[in-house]
């Protein structure tokens, strides 16, 4: 196994509200397990996020909310940090939206303008005619022109394709949808980014079979096109003021700050960790690492093309990622989540009534990792009842009566199930076939296995192999259960097959799982 360190990255929220099991079930859980299933065999991981606090998005959510932009910020990036810890997901680093952030950005960009890798082009925007306000991003909404679905500007939420200036079809202010839109030209900086169609493509060639469907269509049909402009700046007044010249008054595109935010993100979480990680840049392509990015497939074109051209653009200075890990929606019933319509559900609800192992479980069982799946609030409690607690509860009760000390001997056979058992689990785990919705079904049906060989009679020593080898391959998605038996002895923190090679095992105290509780 490789010994790069592994740079996990969550993109960055929007904090324009609270994470909803919409958000958690996608990027934040994946990359939690396979962060947790990494340290598990040894590896060096820095896993960070932050927040995305230059969005245009929080305008008129603030404006709805009779707030500012930045108190909406400030508030919501304490209840996004609250709500990971809730749901147990690991980060080393909850970076903040600070001065050092700013300037980690501008040196970016600059870097890049000062190498002539951005040019200055003339293009069109719709704006407000009664203000002359230009709508981009958050500000705007109207109709593909590829798929001719609604979508905001930016890029489509449907097919995934940008509309960066003026493509969108009728379009209209998402703060004064009654104020006809008309079109001005402006002067902007743009990333040209037919220069690196010859590096994207070969990027993406060698990955094909690395990547999730929607990814991989995406890309080969933007790929078959030509790339747009990307813009660096924007006419707006929301953001941070551009330090560029020529784009005086303008502010940055934030999708542009989404890798030097990465960035500074890693590098906060490393400080935080402190030892070897601390003193390094690990983006830098002399650390070699490993960076796997987790992403929602809505934004793949800003996450796969136009960041992954902004680091080409630096001529090899930092690393490219390594995999790309994206997940679909996740809805709530089989309809969008919506927090305007009221139509969420966050994990702070959930616990009320389910163990966080519960839930985790569920949202990985059920997560949205090649298509669309849906959240049922009825489901959540018979499924992790049913396939999680009530199996493992009634494992543990079998294994009470094997008598608490010494050495329990174990057979060949119940250690071939061990490595047959825990290989399933790493290659659920590994990022090349990631999948902690098949690793949840594992756990279910190594639970059913086990029960029944107890139920028949199976050599102890076996059993608490196995059930040792279960509790270790359960890990990175059961975090309570694991740091439980780890207290108790019946784990050690790793999922290394060789571990496992032994010929006895010590009997310890199985934790139970909290099922459900009843409705009051």
């Amino acid at each position: 196994m490789t010994r790069r360190p592994a740079v996990v990255i969550d993109t960055s929220p929007t904090p324009n509200g609270d994470l909803h099991i919409g958000h958690l079930a996608g990027p934040f859980l994946g990359a939690d397990v396979h962060a947790r299933y990494l340290r598990a065999r040894g590896r060096t991981v820095v896993f960070s996020t932050g927040t995305d606090d230059s969005q245009t998005y929080l305008v008129p959510s603030a404006a709805r909310q009779g707030t500012t932009p930045e108190e909406l910020a400030a508030r919501s990036h304490d209840a996004i940090g609250r709500t990971l810890e809730l749901a147990g997901i690991s980060i080393d680093g909850y970076a903040p939206y600070d001065d050092d952030y700013r300037e980690n950005a501008y040196r970016f960009v600059t870097e890049l303008h000062d190498k002539d890798k951005l040019e200055l082009r003339t293009v069109s925007f719709p704006c407000r005619s009664d203000t002359g306000e230009v709508l981009v991003e958050g500000f705007v909404a109207g109709y593909c022109p590829v798929c001719v679905s609604e979508s905001r500007g930016g890029v489509c939420e449907m097919c995934g394709h940008p509309n960066n200036f003026d493509q969108l079809l009728d379009p209209w202010s998402t703060v004064a949808p009654d104020v006809p839109v008309v079109t001005k030209q402006f002067e902007v900086l743009v990333l040209p980014m037919e220069r690196y169609r010859t590096e994207l493509t070969a990027f993406y060639e060698a990955r094909t079979a690395e990547l999730r469907p929607r990814t991989l269509q995406f890309l080969r049909e933007a790929l078959a096109r030509p790339l747009p402009d990307f813009p660096v700046t924007y006419p707006l007044s929301y953001g941070l003021p551009s330090p560029l010249p020529g784009t005086e008054g303008q502010v940055l595109n934030a999708w542009v700050e989404g890798i030097p935010a990465a960035m500074y993100c890693t590098r906060f979480a490393a400080r935080e960790l402190g030892g070897d990680v601390a003193e390094v840049d690990l983006w830098l392509a002399e650390q070699d690492p490993e960076i796997i990015y987790f992403i929602g497939s809505d934004i793949v074109y800003f996450w796969c093309l136009t960041h992954l051209a902004l680091l080409m653009a630096h001529d090899g200075r930092y690393a490219l990622p390594d995999k790309i890990i994206s997940n679909e929606f996740y809805e709530l019933d089989n309809d969008k989540f919506s927090t305007t319509r009221g139509r969420v559900v966050y994990i702070g609800e959930l616990l009320e009534r389910l163990s966080r192992d519960a839930v985790r479980f569920h949202l990985a069982l059920t997560g949205p990792e090649h298509q669309r799946t849906t959240f049922g609030r009825e489901a959540v409690e018979r499924v992790t009842d049913t396939r999680l607690v009530h199996p493992w509860n009634e494992l543990a009760d079998a294994l009470d009566a094997v008598p608490a000390e010494g050495e329990l001997p174990v057979g060949e056979d119940a250690r071939l199930r061990v490595r047959a058992m825990l290989d399933r689990f790493i290659d659920c785990y590994e990022a090349e076939h990631y999948s902690p919705s098949r690793a949840a079904d594992l756990v279910d049906a190594q639970l059913n296995r086990l029960t029944r060989a107890a139920r028949e009679g199976a050599q102890a020593g076996d059993l608490f192999l196995q059930v040792r080898a279960l509790i270790a391959g359960a890990s990175p998605i059961l975090v309570d259960l694991a740091e439980r038996a780890r207290a108790a002895g019946g784990w050690d923190g790793t999922l290394d097959p060789a571990d496992y090679e032994v010929d006895t095992v010590r009997p310890f105290e199985v934790p139970r799982l909290t099922p459900a509780a009843p409705v009051t």
